[in-house]
């Protein structure tokens, strides 16, 4: 693996740390809709526990599998985050940061604040699920959990800010090189914090704390969506004149992820307002309505996506050929939000309306695609990492190696 690894540094390599912790929240999505959870509004310890050490094997055994993928993807959020942070650290003393500041690609930075929100939620996953009483203090954990989210969507506007700028200042937009849509990755920073803070708006009986976390969750959601129009305008003007960059093909698919951010973010926001401020709880037909259209726009996306990728050949070329390309961690995310929004759709759109019953035989059959496309997440995943990723000592000394430093 050392030997292989001949690729600099990019700030895209935070997307395969994304990547983990995607499919942490994947295996959570399980516990949260298959585990009872009357008394808190997603499973903890004590639900857990009690499937665990319960008469039936099956469901034990269930659990077992889905908490053991949670603990590992978090283990490799965890582990490739520090190394991407030390990468960062020292691709910021080269003079290939500087030229990075001074191009499209500029956006690629807020990948870092984009991780950094992914890295707080699977943290709430793991205190909420494996540490025994944490929820009885969770209304002293949730201002935290929004501080923290406020101050990643604050270093977002900071980074996003100065590059915004600039572009206004000098005019100096590369609209050739931006027939892709990784302008989207902006819009995908956003709207990451913007659904990490809906958690404790929906999830806090404070009604203080869930009001500032619903605003900010709207400001940040806001400002995601009118960067998803602007920036898949400017996409597509560039891709219908020059074609798509083959290399870059799988931006397609970044409209997927924050698709599903958004459709979680209503359904967040929809409950802690129904909740808190109208003391009921919100109509199961509208959460049906919704999802639907987030589901539709997810297909349309999908389908294209996939003929352009298989026409382009990217598949057998970067993912399964020899070509290195670390924009292939973007394939990760549309795979996680896939299962991610079914798994809402199901529960929300479909149980709650009583149109299927949970674990009936229909309700298997729509779980089991979801299934398969986290299994095939999971195999891609595992080939970018062997061909992309390396976090030994040598590793990180040959990539420090290539970095050429700022000449004084």
């Amino acid at each position: 693996m050392d030997k292989k690894f001949t690729l600099t540094y990019n700030p895209l390599y935070f997307l395969g740390s994304l990547g983990n912790g995607g499919l942490a929240v994947t295996f959570f999505m399980y516990l949260m809709f298959m585990i009872k959870h009357p008394d808190t509004p997603i499973p903890i310890f004590d639900n857990v526990y009690k499937v665990l050490i319960g008469s039936n094997k099956l469901n034990t055994f269930l659990t077992s599998v889905a908490l053991i993928g949670i603990l590992y993807f978090a283990y490799r959020l965890f582990k490739t985050l520090i190394w991407n942070l030390r990468g960062f650290y020292e691709y910021k003393k080269t003079e290939a940061y500087i030229k990075l500041k001074d191009s499209n690609a500029e956006v690629t930075l807020l990948a870092v604040p984009l991780t950094l929100a992914m890295t707080v939620n699977v943290i709430f996953i793991l205190g909420a699920v494996f540490v025994p009483g944490l929820w009885n203090y969770v209304e002293f954990l949730f201002p935290f959990a929004v501080a923290a989210f406020m101050a990643i969507g604050i270093y977002a506007l900071v980074i996003f800010s100065e590059y915004f700028s600039r572009l206004i200042i000098k005019g100096n937009f590369d609209f050739i090189q931006n027939n892709n849509l990784s302008q989207l990755l902006a819009s995908f920073a956003f709207i990451m914090v913007g659904v990490g803070l809906a958690g404790p708006g929906a999830m806090s009986h404070n009604l203080a704390t869930s009001v500032v976390a619903i605003f900010g969750s709207i400001l940040f959601s806001t400002i995601s969506a009118s960067l998803l129009f602007i920036k898949m305008v400017l996409g597509f003007k560039s891709i219908f004149k020059q074609g798509i960059s083959k290399e870059n093909a799988p931006t397609l698919w970044i409209i997927i992820p924050i698709i599903t951010l958004f459709g979680i973010t209503f359904v967040r926001i929809t409950a802690g307002i129904f909740h808190n401020i109208l003391h009921s709880n919100p109509p199961p037909v509208l959460m049906f309505f919704v999802l639907s259209v987030f589901i539709s726009i997810q297909a349309i996306i999908g389908l294209i996506g996939y003929v352009v990728l298989n026409k382009t050949n990217y598949f057998k070329e970067y993912v399964h050929g020899e070509k290195n390309s670390i924009g292939s961690f973007s394939l990760i995310c549309p795979g996680v939000a896939v299962f991610v929004l079914g798994m809402f759709f199901i529960h929300w759109g479909l149980v709650k309306t009583n149109i299927i019953t949970i674990f009936s035989p229909g309700y298997f059959i729509l779980i089991a695609p979801l299934l398969l496309i986290q299994i095939k997440t999971i195999h891609i995943l595992s080939k970018l990492n062997k061909k992309l990723f390396c976090t030994s000592k040598n590793c990180f000394e040959k990539r420090k190696s290539n970095l050429s430093p700022i000449k004084s």
